[in-house]
């Protein structure tokens, strides 16, 4: 197995996870707490929440999408950006980890009551970076096989997402999924245009234009 970015991510989170699974300690110092960091400057936590989860299913769900969508998004920004493809995908990847969460710690800034743990809006990035790159690729979700284009399956996923998040109540930070896809988007675009000579808006829409049931 080649050793990418994508796998050297989730061995590190899959290392880091299971080690704080065991160790509340641990798991306390990298959690997004947001007092902490607006009291302590622990602005690290932005980051390292990205590197623990709530229990096995939730690891396994972030890795094994990251790993499903990951690997082929990290060789496409290496065909969009050449050599610098590689660290322009570690950059959305870190960067989203922080951005998917501004939204929510605007919101608990002094609320002891909230954390927040997992790379889901990372991933999700990844995930709709690669849609935006492949809008016709048809995409499942395990036990779903894969039977709707990327396109239409983006708008449903944040529909459901915005009403999740609205409705509350499953301790799940939907929210860092909305912005995290979002994010993952804009970056995409945002890099093509300084970057490199592929123009993302561009294709996404003349795929989409080619596309037919």
């Amino acid at each position: 197995m080649t050793l990418t970015i994508t796998i050297i991510i989730i061995a590190i989170t899959c290392m880091v996870s299971f080690t704080a699974f065991s160790n509340g300690k641990i798991e306390d110092d990298l959690i997004f707490y947001p007092p902490a960091v607006t009291e302590q400057k622990q602005w690290y936590r932005f980051v390292t929440c990205g590197l623990i989860h709530a229990d096995v299913p939730h690891l396994a769900f972030n890795m094994i999408s990251l790993y499903m969508f990951g690997r082929y998004v990290e060789e496409d920004f290496i065909t969009v950006f050449a050599s610098k493809g590689k660290l322009i995908y570690l950059v959305l990847y870190i960067s989203a980890l922080v951005v998917c969460l501004l939204p929510t710690y605007s919101k608990n800034k002094f609320n002891s009551n909230y954390r927040s743990l997992g790379a889901s809006g990372a991933v999700s990035a990844v995930v709709f970076a690669g849609i935006f790159l492949h809008p016709t690729l048809k995409i499942g979700m395990f036990i779903i096989p894969p039977i709707i284009p990327g396109f239409i399956f983006a708008p449903i996923y944040l529909f459901i997402s915005a009403y999740l998040d609205k409705k509350g109540g499953d301790n799940i930070n939907h929210s860092a999924h909305i912005w995290g896809a979002i994010y993952g988007v804009g970056f995409l675009i945002v890099a093509c245009y300084f970057l490199s000579s592929f123009r993302a808006v561009e294709n996404f829409i003349e795929e989409i234009s080619h596309w037919h049931l």
